[in-house]
């Protein structure tokens, strides 16, 4: 695998991915933007309403009949919010050419021509989006909205969030709000969406066996002609913009549940970025994996979750603690929970500890080739932070941590937030 990249334009930027491990090609348009409540639920109705159809591809229908016609090429759509940023995203996979009859036009370019259309030439009628198209995907969205509750476990995550967050970005609902879904007609979602284009970052990834003209195919692309350089409007997110609570918030919500739902949101003072990677192996022995403290010790020796775990969020310097427990074990779970923090704080974890965190990191990181997509995400990921690192360097920073620079993190860590959902 080979990785470089190229910016085309200001603010956009073209990034290639050689392999030859596949068969099919991935092409993916990234648009990112700055997370408001003005404009998040705006994003969640563009992320939906561009699939429905283009200048050309005017329906879904034709969309898919289009990529079938390309052997089975499969066009794909998301939506992500990371850090104090929303990412819309656009994919297509197609068979490379070299696995195609030699007659065949070039697959690859004809899938960049279809999803830069799809991105950039949207359906429109009589300057708007197409008030059918609208009203479904608002009935989409609402759906979307009000089923945030489904998942009682990402709903927990999300309030804590939320309370950590209020009245900043990173709180907000990544397919925003019934009451501003409200506000939207066909007319103003087209201007916003100019807007947005006009002004977002815009990354580029292809993926497979690439010519050797890849980006002056895509720079040459009419769709991307059409586009102005730009100052894009986003945040790139940095270590010194630490949160920190001197008092833990306790939240306590009631709902209709049969297993209670704890989460603790917890914040980390970071001084310089290698401690991010330092931060990656305490998370890993705190509550990443199956030999974590918090599974062996909650969830394995007092019985008291049925879930135990801890995830990392890079973005924001935020490690979040997931418990599944019965309700009534809600004192007992949080001081076992508390304890495990407390213990880290001592260096009270073993060298056996330090060494299967590592492993476990490193056999991910080797991982990152395996899949097209993951390719593109850890790159991609990459692009939103301050400082790049290649696989291997990532690997080095890994192997080089040692006992006390992780105890050194555990005594930069403190509990923000104390969310439980219960009956």
């Amino acid at each position: 695998m080979q990785y470089s990249q190229k910016e085309i334009k200001k603010g956009i930027k073209v990034h290639k991915i050689d392999t030859d491990k596949f068969k099919t090609n991935l092409i993916a348009v990234f648009l990112t933007t700055r997370l408001t409540r003005e404009n998040v639920t705006k994003n969640a109705m563009i992320s939906t309403i561009l699939r429905r159809g283009s200048k050309n591809m005017t329906s879904q229908e034709e969309i898919s009949k289009q990529m079938e016609e390309m052997y089975g090429a499969s066009f794909d759509c998301g939506l992500d919010k990371t850090g104090d940023n929303q990412i819309l995203k656009f994919y297509i996979e197609n068979v490379n050419d070299d696995f195609i009859p030699e007659h065949e036009e070039n697959m690859l370019k004809n899938a960049i021509q279809k999803l830069l259309e799809i991105v950039f030439n949207p359906y429109i009628e009589n300057g708007e989006f197409k008030k059918e198209y609208i009203d479904q995907e608002k009935n989409n969205i609402k759906q979307k909205i009000e089923g945030k509750i489904d998942n009682k476990a990402r709903y927990a995550l999300n309030r804590c969030i939320e309370e950590m967050y209020k009245n900043e970005p990173f709180g907000l609902f990544k397919f925003g709000y019934i009451e501003d879904l409200e506000k939207i007609d066909g007319k103003n979602l087209y201007e916003y969406y100019k807007k947005l284009i006009k002004e977002c970052k815009i990354d580029i990834f292809v993926s497979g066996i690439l010519p050797e003209n890849i980006e002056e195919i895509i720079e040459q692309n009419e769709n991307i002609s059409n586009l102005e350089d730009r100052n894009p409007d986003y945040i790139m997110p940095s270590i010194l913009d630490r949160k920190t609570n001197q008092k833990e918030n306790i939240v306590n919500e009631s709902m209709d549940v049969t297993q209670g739902k704890l989460v603790l949101g917890l914040d980390i003072s970071l001084e310089n970025e290698n401690q991010k990677y330092e931060t990656l192996l305490y998370n890993n022995i705190l509550g990443g994996t199956a030999n974590s403290k918090l599974f062996q010790n909650v969830r394995e020796k007092a019985n008291l979750a049925y879930v135990a775990s801890s995830s990392y969020s890079r973005q924001k310097n935020n490690i979040f603690i997931n418990c599944g427990i019965e309700i009534a074990n809600y004192d007992k779970a949080l001081d076992i929970v508390k304890k495990q923090i407390e213990d880290m704080k001592k260096g009270d974890f073993s060298e056996e500890d330090i060494k299967n965190a590592k492993k476990g990191i490193i056999s991910t990181i080797n991982l990152i080739d395996d899949e097209q997509d993951t390719a593109i995400t850890y790159y991609f990921g990459q692009e939103l932070s301050e400082h790049k690192i290649e696989p291997d360097e990532y690997k080095q920073k890994i192997e080089k941590i040692q006992k006390e620079d992780i105890v050194k993190i555990a005594n930069s860590v403190s509990i923000n937030t104390i969310y439980f959902l219960k009956d």
